[in-house]
């Protein structure tokens, strides 16, 4: 009696076997990570929602006081001739989040380029290991980095590097403040953009509205739309002071948890794209181990009454 083992006698089965539990093997890791971005996702989305009222009224209690002391001028309202920026870069951590990072990347290497063409000095923060990993290719000088900042942003660890880049417009060595980030749209849609926070004109809009796209023609609205009176406790120039720097860290935290947002949104689609194309090359894998199965089991059975016929 004639017995085989078709792996032995069929080299290729072993392979394509191989190759499709190493599919399934990654299909069942982009499976699980697209439900893990899901469930961060929705949380991440709550707390961007959450925070956009708190930012959108800061940013007119700061209009409204802009306009109703015009005897005090703001560092922050002063336009000065640009001879350096500073460039608050917010990315993500890790990978594996689609085009996000690459798309942020390219719109800050286009101002950056634009910045060098005109000579002007360019130092940077970076929140989040991509955006520090970028800056530091291409040699961009850093003042201050935060990075590992979880799934919930910490105001806290944030204000230390958001402080360098504010003390450095007070103090003259930058003339302009400008942040980049992924702003959140929907799940399928995030949009990277290049914003300028310093100076400050005088009639501020929120950037962060839902129906704003957030270019920078549209950040801020030139209509007068303040005609305010305040009582100052304990001062104009406290109030205002304390205020200002309040809206800009507003601002920068609110990049982060859109930018957040975002990147468990990214994540999601591009770990469901992940495994539906996982699950396309089983297919065809296994359709190819099928038909291989059945010609090399054709062939030995033709083999063998072939050979029964001879004897």
């Amino acid at each position: 009696m004639i017995s085989f083992r078709l792996e032995d006698l069929m080299p290729g089965i072993k392979e394509i076997r191989t190759k499709i539990k190493s599919v399934q093997n990654t299909r069942k890791i982009t499976k699980a990570m697209e439900m893990v971005a899901a469930s961060k996702m929705r949380k991440a989305q709550e707390r961007m929602l959450i925070f956009r009222p708190y930012a959108s009224k800061l940013c007119i209690i700061a209009g409204h006081l802009m306009q109703a002391n015009p005897d005090y001028s703001h560092p922050f309202l002063l336009e000065r001739k640009v001879k350096s920026v500073g460039l608050i870069l917010v990315s993500t951590d890790k990978g594996l989040c689609g085009g996000l990072n690459t798309n942020l990347g390219r719109l800050v290497l286009s101002n950056i380029k634009n910045f060098n063409q005109q000579n002007i000095k360019i130092y940077s923060t970076a929140f989040g290991q991509k955006g520090l990993n970028l800056l530091n290719r291409i040699g961009v000088e850093l003042l201050s980095e935060e990075v590992q900042l979880g799934d919930k942003p910490d105001l806290n660890r944030l204000l230390g590097s958001i402080a360098v880049q504010i003390n450095a417009y007070i103090e003259g060595k930058i003339d302009a403040l400008y942040i980049a980030t992924t702003k959140f749209v929907n799940t399928m849609k995030q949009v990277p953009v290049f914003l300028k926070l310093l100076p400050l004109p005088t009639n501020l809009k929120d950037p962060y509205e839902l129906e704003s796209d957030l270019s920078s023609e549209k950040l801020f609205d030139n209509s007068n739309l303040y005609n305010w009176d305040y009582i100052y406790e304990p001062d104009p120039k406290t109030v205002i002071d304390e205020l200002l720097n309040r809206y800009v860290e507003g601002l920068v935290y609110q990049a982060v948890v859109e930018n957040m947002a975002s990147e468990q949104s990214a994540r999601m689609v591009a770990m469901k794209a992940a495994s539906d194309n996982a699950k396309r090359v089983i297919d065809d894998l296994q359709t190819i181990y099928n038909k291989t199965r059945q010609a090399a089991i054709t062939k030995e059975i033709s083999e063998i009454v072939g050979g029964a016929a001879a004897v």
